[in-house]
């Protein structure tokens, strides 16, 4: 059997509310262990260690709480004595924490992030099968390489590509329109594709983590969106990620200010969409300077944390484009 090793973080599936009940609870409230208990069979998949990194709901992850666990994680995979990780975490940035991981952790063993919907006092809670697919997912031989991995309700889905659909059902993710990685049956595992994009120890920044990462925004635009929201932003950020409408969109006053603020501030944007699918491309006619690097199929949440990786080694455009390109 593989030597996992679990790190916690919190989340809802550490929750405690009313017997029973699944809403109305507070996340983050028991320990790992007590988790692990709850899944007797769990010991005869994998020889298992835990650490109690945190116990948060996952709203109160950030970056410094990120480079914490990326360090950690680092820190631990390279031991002989371990084969794969698994953290535990809120769902509700889950996907942020598992793209961020997925360019932080320098090693090509598995690393498997799983949460639940259910509070752990709720009637038929998801959050104990979960961790136990999610740790066979991770002493799996096919998971090597394959990146950071989330699992949910039976499926492995991308770091990258993941995204939450549903705040509501315990079948609470997708992964755009690429399809999942795969799916799981109990302990076996199905795999039937994988991302072709850099991650892990292909990732130029997981080889050596910075302290802090500069500081980048999010600008939503909706119609008749004030340009003021970029000028507040600029004052103490290096970068902004545009949530356009359509193919990352914006009226000509933000096109304006966005020319004004690249030039005078050096700011870089980037465009992404507030629309779930599709693809943002570069429009020069759209933006004829071409002041916005196009965010590819990256949501403005993920775009944030792949520019402010972009930020902390060069603040050169084309090669943040081309960064962009292949992450």
């Amino acid at each position: 059997m593989k030597n996992i090793m679990v790190v916690a973080t919190g989340g809802t599936i550490a929750g405690i509310g009313e017997k029973g009940k699944t809403v109305a609870y507070h996340a983050g409230e028991i320990s790992v262990e007590d988790i692990l208990k709850s899944i007797p069979s769990v010991e005869k998949i994998a020889h298992i260690q835990e650490i109690q990194l945190f116990n948060v709901d996952s709203n109160e992850i950030d970056e410094t709480k990120w480079l914490v666990l990326a360090k950690k994680i680092n820190e631990l995979i390279q031991s002989e004595k371990i084969d794969g990780i698994v953290v535990t975490h809120g769902t509700d940035t889950i996907e942020e924490t598992a793209y961020f991981l997925s360019l932080a952790v320098h090693s090509d063993k598995p690393v498997v992030i799983t949460g639940a919907m259910r509070p752990a006092t709720a009637t038929s809670a998801d959050g104990p099968y979960n961790l136990y697919q999610a740790i066979a997912l991770a002493g799996n031989e096919q998971s090597k390489g394959q990146g950071v991995m989330v699992l949910f309700s039976n499926t492995i889905y991308s770091g990258r590509d993941i995204q939450k659909v549903n705040n509501y059902k315990i079948d609470a993710f997708d992964q755009k329109a690429f399809g999942c990685l795969g799916y799981m049956q109990d302990e076996h595992v199905y795999f039937f594709s994988k991302t072709f994009k850099y991650h892990t120890y292909q990732s130029i920044f997981s080889k050596n983590l910075p302290d802090a990462l500069p500081k980048v925004g999010i600008a939503y635009f909706y119609a008749g969106a004030d340009p003021y929201i970029l000028d507040y932003l600029a004052q103490n950020h290096e970068g902004i990620v545009i949530a356009g409408s359509g193919n990352g969109n914006y009226s000509q006053k933000w096109l304006n200010r966005i020319n004004e603020l690249s030039e005078s501030k050096q700011i870089i944007f980037v465009r992404a969409s507030r629309v779930p699918l599709g693809i943002v491309f570069s429009d020069h006619v759209f933006d004829p300077h071409e002041q916005c690097i196009a965010s590819n199929t990256l949501s403005a949440q993920k775009a944030r944390i792949l520019l402010s990786f972009a930020l902390s080694i060069t603040h050169d455009k084309q090669q943040i484009k081309e960064i962009f390109e292949n992450y």
